[in-house]
Formats: C-alpha cells, structure tokens, sequence
C-alpha cells in the first residue's frame, strides 16, 4: 500500500499536528514502508499458534481480601483546605 502526500495532510488533520508541506513527501514514504513491514506479517503463518495474553508466564502476587474502615481518615483531612468531622467541605454546585 502507497501513501501519497494527501493521505499524510489528512492523517496529520485528524491527529491534530501540523506537517510543514516540505516534509510531507518523506512522511510518505515513512508511512509506506511502515505498512509494508505491516503487510509482510500479513504473511505469516500463524496456524496452530495460541494467543499469548504475555510473553512471560507468571503469576501476580495477591494481596488477602480483608474488609476495613482504612483508619486513617485524620490523615486523609488534614490536608483539606476546610472539613467537618470525617467529611470534606465542598462548594455547593447548582445549575
């Protein structure tokens, strides 16, 4: 597949960047071998092959599931710009 400069301009228009028009023959060209590389994987044979979710094969450490209050709501407030016993003050918003 070939990209010629008025796919870059409209690639470049939907990604919101700017692409001086003197660089837009070599983006291209850039962009063209990128999907060729694309296309030769295309190729592959990947019959019989699983998905891998990963490359490595290992297990997260787990943490025990246990139900608390946290107990340490005055640390959480103490930074507050203005709180009311375990809550925080928050601007009244209406429209």
């Amino acid at each position: 597949m070939s990209i010629d400069r008025a796919t870059v301009q409209k690639i470049a228009n939907l990604a919101r960047i700017s692409v001086p028009a003197d660089e837009e023959e070599q983006l291209a060209k850039q962009l063209s071998g990128i999907l060729s590389l694309v296309e030769q994987l295309n190729e592959v044979n990947t019959d019989g092959v699983q998905p891998m979710t990963t490359a490595a094969k290992m297990k997260l450490p787990r943490r025990t599931d246990v139900v608390n209050d946290g107990g340490y709501a005055a640390d959480l407030l103490a930074n507050a710009p203005e709180a009311t016993g375990d809550f925080f003050v928050v601007p009244k918003v209406i429209e």
